[in-house]
Formats: structure tokens, C-alpha cells, sequence
């Protein structure tokens, strides 16, 4: 069915009067047609370009149960694969990654717009689908890629993988930053320490050197050095120009073949928006603007300038780092919106929104917002605690602790519904997408809920837990578990009074402006026989700083009795558990070098309560951030089989027994 003659002959049926196939350029003088699944649905679809009438035209068919139809027809210029998978999306029912909590831990598949899993979920993390038919999910730490069939067209075997763009992705595995194709083909001829985004036919590269230099270059689509990797720091490539820094105080606008245009003797330079970049003379600490040919167009006076987008460009002219003045100026550095305010955000579609301080004393605890048009008239008072940016003349924005939709106007729109609590809300197809309170909820045009995340988790019969939420504040939230099925009820009072408090349930004014905020959240991590574990995660945030800290608990519970296990109770009286773990985890350390992280001299061993949880078949010990290692690292994990410490378990005690 698929040999080139089929194919010609099938293209054939659809050309205009007098058009001719394309020569693909090979000796043999076949045709430039090839069948390829563009969508990702696992049937292939016949793309084919021909010459009609001087110009050159590409041609999509796909097949359907009423025969091969036209899906696109149009002249082939940089835009026609937008084109080709415009068309596609149109024709293609919509999927969506929804989320189902068990057992087993939190897993994730694809819904379609009846609430329907059509993929099922069984993915730790699952991503939107991208135009091209594609998207990156999760099985455990490793990431892979799937067609809308839910078929892998890339296993997951890498630690991450970037967004595609132009067909290209960054793959991260332990050896580096590798360049794929959609089929997982591995262009690169070697790891990089980073690889950027593919765009405008180059992708930022970045290696060290054997003197121990980072530095940057730009690859091809094809995963080659096109302009060898010599810069300190290198930008993204847009309309043919990218911003590279040559040595401390000098930058480069080079084209695509690597040709410096203009150097610039700057201490930092950006990327050109529009035709200006935002410069910091030496010794300066304040930015202007400075077009590509490098006459300054606006003076440095801000703390910080953006880049333009539609004329216009965010500034903030405070030189005091505890007070913001954000203001929005034009091309000329006319401000459009005068620099007195806390935040500006754009929106898109001409629409913009002006943060003022909550306590102007404190500009730290946030903003206030109204929307405003790049004209700088105002349309609303500031009223939103959030405004999102607009698709389509809409934009979801929170206030009084609900979301909604609001149209260009800045004002609520009634042909759309409100949600109760606060958040974001998108169009998705023919239903709306909501990401409020931490969970992601899809509901039709009319707020009729297709599918939420469940909040009963059934174990074995009789237990199971409930997920309950705590949100006694704008700026403390929680979702925390209680236990149900124990068969003594006084002891599962207990047990979940305790769980509340692990959770971080306490008394929050509800009026008052906390000075941080806190988010919790919770898993099933285990359960076997009558053990259960729970993970308790949380996080505060102070505000104003840099970022906030994690926590991570284990609640470990005996559900017939309803007991906490603690480490010491895995193991025989007198055993010295201490020790045994503190000296295998050393050696760990020692040999193993995904412990390369770990502070020199920092580890001394563990304490009698060190954190932990178990597996089937290992004992697993954490830590804190910055206990043992940097902030980055998160929680520094160790697993010891039990294979290896089975002299020292107490296998006739509570804790071994209640899952073995």
C-alpha cells in the first residue's frame, strides 16, 4: 500500500490540471512524496509538494472512513507546517492529562471531552499535547514521549525532555543534553552540559572545556556545530540575529552563519525585540535601549527593562531594590503608564495589568491588579488578585476568593461560568480547564464538571483514605488525609487527629496578610498488608525571598492498631541500627557518584529518628535540603535493600510483621 508508485498515483488524483510532483532530487528521479503519521495518531498520512502555475505547494492527505480527503492544499512557505497541524488539530478530537490518585501513588492518562480516559493513567506525570501530535510523559523518574494513541514513540529512558520546537527536543540523560528528532533519533554526535531551544534554525549548545571554560555555540537541526561553541554566553536566535558575549564587557549581533554584524562595549546586552536590546553601560547598574546598529534609542535609567512586544516594553525605574517602580513605555521611552507601580504584567492582545502594592510599606506581600490597554487607559479599578493573559478575548482573572473570565473590556464576562476558589482558568477545546486550589479540574461552557481528580482513595477493604482540604487563608492551603476503616474507632480518631497535626492544620486568622505562605499536600506511597504510608509534603514561602523551603514527612501507621512507626522499631533491641546504616550510607557516599552532590565533610552519620520511609523490598533514608547537600538537590535519598541489613531487623516485630 505504501510503495512510492501507490503513493504517486494516490497524490496524482488530487493535483490541479497541469501540476507536476517535485523531483526529490535523487539520481533514481523519484518524487518528492513520502507517507509519515504527521498527527500522532499511528496512521500515516501522504505529504507530497508539486509545482503548479511557478509555485511551489504542499500537499496533505489523510485517510478517513469515507476515503482520502484534502487536509491541506497550500503554498509551501515557512508557515506551512503551522498549517499542516492547524488543519490536523481541527480534525482530531481533543485529549486531555487528567490525574487519578490510588493506592499506589497519583497517576496521570488522557480524558477526552466526555471525561473519558482514553489514555489510560498510568503515567507519574503526564504534559499537554503539542501541535505535533505529541506528548512527554513520565513512567516513574524517567521520560518518554507518546503519540495520541498513547503509544511510545520515544521510551522513557531520559531524566527530562524539552518541549519540542521545529521538530526538535532536548533529551537530558546522565551524560548530558543530547538533540531528538520526533522519532527519538539522536542527532548529536556527542552530550552537551545545556542545549537550548531549537528556533529560527539554531539551538543554543553549551560545553566545558578540558581548561574547565563553559562555552557556547549553536547547533543545526540536523545536531551540528554550525558556529563553534567560543562564546562566554550566547542568546537565542530571532529574525536571523542572536546576541553572544565575546569577553567580559563586549557582546556580539551575529547572523546565522556565525558573522559578527556589530559589537557592542557593553557590560550586558539582551536579545533584539523589535529591533532594540536592552543594554547596561560599564559601570552603570541602569539599562536603556539600543537598536541593532547600535545607536542608543533610550538612555539607561531603569533597574530593569524588558523586551518589547507590540511597541511596547515593561520598565522599572526604582534604583532602591525594596521599592518597585514599574511603568510601561513605548519605542521612543514614552511612558504609556507612568513608573509607580508595584507590577505590570502583559496580557497579550493589547491588554495589560497594573499591580499595586497590598501595604505599600511591605510591596513584598504582593500585588492588586486592574487591567489597562498599552494606550495606558486604565478600563478597570484594581480589584484581581490574578489576570491571566487573554486567548481568544478572554482572560481568567481571581477576586473573593473565586475565577473567572473577563473579556477585553477588563470586566466580567456572564456568557462564561465562575469557580469557586482561586486560580486560573483556560479555554480548552469545547471545555474549560481550571488549575484551582493545586488541582486541575475540566468542566464544559456551562461549569458543568467533566472531570475532576477523586478525593476517596480506596486501599483494601475496609480501608481507605479521604483527602480533605484546609484553606483558612488566601495564603495557606492544604490537603490532608484521614483514614477511614480501622476497626477500633478511638484509635482512628487518634490516627487522624495526628495526621492533621503532621499535616500543618492549625489556627490561621483568616483576615489577617501573612507575611509567607504555605502550601500541603499529600500521596499514598505505600500499602501492603495492613502498613500504610503517607507521604506529607509542604512548602513556605517567606515573601521577598528568593525561594521557600520544602518539608517532607512520612507518616508510617499500623492500620489494625494504630500505631506510628518510628526507625528504631524496624529493627532488634540493641543492634546498634544506628551505626550499621550510618556506615553503609558513608560508604554510598563514598563510591557512588550520583552522591557527588553531597558537601564535602558534611555527612556525620544519621540520628536514632533520621527520616525514612520503606519499600517492599528497601529501607530508604533522607534528608532535609542543605543538611548534607545544596538547596538544589532537594532531598538527599538513600536505599539500603533489606537484603543487606537483614541481621539487624526485628522480623518478629510489629513493624516488620505488618507488612510481611
Amino acid at each position: 500500500m505504501w510503495d512510492e508508485q501507490s503513493i504517486v498515483s494516490k497524490v496524482y488524483m488530487f493535483l490541479p490540471v497541469g501540476a507536476e510532483l517535485l523531483a526529490s532530487g535523487g539520481d533514481d528521479g523519484s518524487k518528492y512524496v513520502y507517507a509519515t503519521d504527521v498527527d500522532g495518531d499511528g496512521v500515516p498520512e501522504i505529504v507530497g509538494y508539486y509545482e503548479w502555475q511557478g509555485e511551489n505547494y504542499l500537499l496533505l492527505l489523510k485517510n478517513s472512513p469515507s476515503g482520502w480527503k484534502i487536509v491541506v492544499n497550500a503554498k509551501r512557505n515557512d508557515n506551512w507546517i503551522q498549517q499542516v497541524r492547524y488543519q490536523l488539530r481541527k480534525r482530531t478530537v481533543n485529549l486531555y492529562p487528567a490525574s487519578v490518585k490510588t493506592k499506589e501513588g497519583t497517576f496521570w492518562g488522557y480524558i477526552n471531552e466526555s471525561g473519558q480516559f482514553v489514555i489510560p493513567a498510568r503515567f507519574t506525570s503526564a504534559n499537554d499535547f503539542q501541535d505535533n501530535g505529541l506528548a512527554i510523559v513520565q513512567v516513574k523518574d524517567r521520560s518518554g514521549v507518546i503519540n495520541r494513541a498513547g503509544q511510545f514513540v520515544i521510551l522513557p529512558k531520559y531524566e527530562s525532555i524539552t518541549q519540542f520546537s521545529d521538530g526538535r527536543a532536548g533529551a537530558i540523560d546522565d551524560k548530558g543534553f543530547w538533540m531528538i528528532d520526533e522519532k527519538g533519533t539522536i542527532l548529536t554526535q556527542k552530550p552537551y552540559s545545556y542545549i537550548g531551544i531549537y528556533q529560527d534554525g539554531r539551538a543554543v549548545a553549551a560545553n566545558n572545556t578540558p581548561q574547565g571554560k563553559y562555552l557556547y555555540g549553536y547547533l543545526d537541526g540536523e545536531g551540528k556545530e554550525v558556529i563553534p561553541l567560543q562564546f562566554e554566553a550566547a542568546n537565542d536566535f530571532s529574525e536571523g540575529q542572536a546576541v553572544v558575549q565575546l569577553k567580559a564587557n563586549e557582546y556580539a549581533l551575529i547572523d546565522r552563519n556565525g558573522t559578527r554584524l556589530r559589537t557592542f562595549p557593553y557590560a550586558s546586552l539582551n536579545s533584539p525585540s523589535e529591533g532594540l536590546m536592552a543594554f547596561r553601560p560599564i559601570n552603570s547598574e541602569l539599562y536603556g535601549y539600543v537598536d541593532t546598529e547600535g545607536k542608543v534609542v533610550v538612555p539607561p535609567k531603569y533597574s530593569m527593562a524588558l523586551p518589547f512586544e507590540n511597541g511596547r516594553a515593561i520598565v522599572n525605574a526604582s534604583t532602591d531594590f525594596t521599592v518597585n517602580k514599574f511603568g510601561l513605555i513605548d519605542k521612543q521611552g514614552t511612558y504609556l503608564i507612568k513608573p509607580e507601580y508595584n507590577d505590570i504584567q502583559m496580557l497579550g492582545e493589547e491588554r495589560v495589568a497594573v499591580g499595586r502594592a497590598k501595604d505599600s510599606k511591605q510591596p513584598y506581600l504582593g500585588s492588586i491588579y486592574a487591567v489597562a490597554d498599552t494606550q495606558g487607559r486604565f478600563l478597570t479599578d484594581f480589584i484581581y488578585q490574578n489576570v491571566m493573559s487573554y486567548q481568544d478575548g478572554y482572560a481568567s482573572a481571581s477576586a473573593n476568593q473565586t475565577t473567572f473570565f473577563i473579556d477585553r473590556s477588563g470586566k466580567k464576562t456572564d456568557t462564561l461560568p465562575t469557580f469557586q476558589g482561586m486560580g486560573t482558568a483556560t479555554l480548552e477545546g469545547k471545555l474549560i480547564k481550571t488549575d484551582i486550589d493545586q488541582r486541575v479540574t475540566y468542566y464544559d461552557r456551562n461549569g458543568r464538571i467533566v472531570y475532576q481528580q477523586n478525593t476517596v482513595i480506596p486501599l483494601q477493604k475496609p480501608y481507605r483514605v479521604i483527602e480533605k482540604k484546609y484553606n483558612p487563608n488566601q495564603d495557606y492551603f492544604v490537603y490532608y488525609p484521614q483514614v477511614e476503616g480501622m476497626s477500633i474507632q478511638t484509635a482512628q480518631d487518634k490516627v487522624n487527629r495526628q495526621l492533621r497535626e503532621m499535616s500543618q492544620i492549625k489556627k490561621i486568622d483568616s483576615n489577617a496578610q501573612l507575611d509567607y505562605s504555605y502550601s500541603g499536600d499529600f500521596s499514598v506511597e505505600f500499602f501492603k498488608e495492613h502498613l500504610l504510608e503517607l507521604q506529607l509534603t509542604g512548602y513556605n514561602f517567606p515573601f521577598g525571598a528568593a525561594h521557600g523551603m520544602p518539608t517532607m514527612v512520612y507518616a508510617i501507621i499500623d492500620l489494625q492498631g494504630g500505631r506510628f512507626f518510628q526507625l528504631k522499631d524496624l529493627f532488634r533491641p540493641n543492634s546498634n541500627y544506628v551505626q550499621v546504616l550510618s556506615d553503609i550510607i558513608g560508604q554510598q557516599i563514598k563510591t557512588d557518584p550520583q552522591y557527588s552532590y553531597v558537601f564535602p565533610d558534611s555527612y556525620k552519620g544519621i540520628q536514632p529518628d533520621q527520616p525514612f520511609y520503606v519499600k517492599e523490598d528497601a529501607l530508604y533514608i533522607y534528608f532535609s535540603p542543605y543538611e548534607i547537600a545544596p538547596y538544589a538537590a532537594g532531598f538527599p535519598t538513600f536505599r539500603i535493600p533489606f537484603a543487606q541489613i537483614m541481621n539487624i531487623i526485628n522480623v518478629n516485630g510489629a513493624f516488620w510483621k505488618s507488612f510481611h
